[in-house]
């Protein structure tokens, strides 16, 4: 049997992960969902579209989905649905989990990878965080979950768009940039997403597209980067993640943060190795999502790595095109990352 894919729903209390999960569940699009709660709280999948209220763990629904909370740990859980889906008990065709609006993603997704009988039925797809244009301001200036959560997420959903003016909007756009870079950003009223950009987005898989806002990268060349290889004139004094264009943006000095090493020298792959190998032990439980392309002296192909705090892998991809420039990109987003010994160290790996 293929792989069952699973996707993880995070966003702080309030953002509207339910909406988002109704609207999923009740749409035609053919597809049978089995929906992981954490925990079931006044918001939950209510009885509009659940069949019957039980005490069973694993409900049901009139469309076939199945919908269970989680009453031991997502390991059992997840193991349990694989199974019956194998005895052919249960009928579906990825899993959705929803975790509370505190949880920290992190170890959520860490289960898809440390343990092997999840490993050998489910394929981690990607990370959505749910953000509330009208509280994310304060939520995230005092909540350090709100701010976790933004820095795993492979792809973000503002809501609440219409209660906020157009400015509050853009700078809170514009602050999760920073935070995250990789993760596209798209305003959804009361859950209408496209099913394309819930499912199937590959965010963990290594071969995919690496998402980094090109347009990110541009705007903040000078920003990012104190080595700089590209030689641009400066005509500011900045400090490193602000913004000439957006003033307010200086008031926010967010742990959640995100940096970019690029360069065009090829890697020596034993020194890379053994650098990320000893970053990964220091910063590890601050390293929320790392993801690269690289050029390894010895290889004709990109070598794609990524991690979530101290799990890392890497895998060759496609050949570097007949003319392509071969540079290597690498984004780090974690809580308060020391760039500095980052960018020197990755530089010092360099052929």
């Amino acid at each position: 049997m293929s792989l069952i894919p699973a996707t993880i729903l995070t966003g702080f209390l309030g953002s509207g992960k339910t909406t988002l999960l109704k609207r999923v569940l009740t749409e035609a699009h053919g597809q049978k969902i089995a929906v992981i709660e954490n925990e079931f709280g006044d918001e939950n999948i209510d009885n509009e579209i659940l069949v019957q209220d039980t005490q069973e763990q694993i409900i049901q629904l009139n469309n076939g989905c199945v919908c269970c909370t989680i009453r031991e740990d997502l390991r059992t859980t997840l193991n349990d649905l694989a199974e019956k889906r194998r005895k052919g008990e249960l009928s579906f065709d990825r899993v959705v989990i929803e975790t509370t609006g505190l949880a920290d993603p992190g170890p959520v997704a860490q289960t898809f990878f440390m343990d092997d009988e999840i490993a050998e039925s489910y394929l981690l797809d990607s990370i959505l965080t749910l953000v509330d244009a009208k509280h994310a301001e304060s939520q995230l200036d005092t909540r350090q979950e709100a701010r976790r959560q933004i820095g795993f997420a492979d792809q973000i959903f503002i809501s609440k768009t219409d209660l906020v003016d157009a400015p509050t909007v853009d700078a809170l756009i514009h602050r999760i940039k920073h935070m995250n870079p990789r993760a596209p950003q798209r305003k959804v009223h009361f859950g209408e997403v496209p099913l394309a950009e819930v499912f199937d987005l590959r965010g963990f898989n290594l071969n995919a597209k690496l998402d980094i806002d090109p347009d990110f990268l541009k705007a903040d060349d000078h920003a990012h980067h104190d080595h700089d290889h590209h030689g641009h004139d400066h005509d500011h004094d900045h400090e490193h993640g602000e913004h000439c264009d957006h003033p307010h943006h200086h008031a926010h000095d967010d742990d959640v943060k995100s940096f970019v090493f690029r360069s065009d020298r090829a890697f020596n792959p034993a020194k890379l190795e053994d650098f990320l190998g000893a970053i990964v032990q220091v910063y590890g439980p601050k390293m929320l999502r790392y993801k690269g392309v690289l050029n390894m002296k010895g290889s004709d192909k990109k070598v794609i790595f990524q991690g979530v705090h101290q799990l890392m892998g890497s895998d060759l991809g496609p050949a570097w095109a007949k003319g392509e420039k071969k540079t290597s990109k690498m984004v780090f987003i974690g809580l308060d990352l020391p760039r500095e010994i980052f960018l020197q160290g990755l530089e010092q790996c360099l052929v």
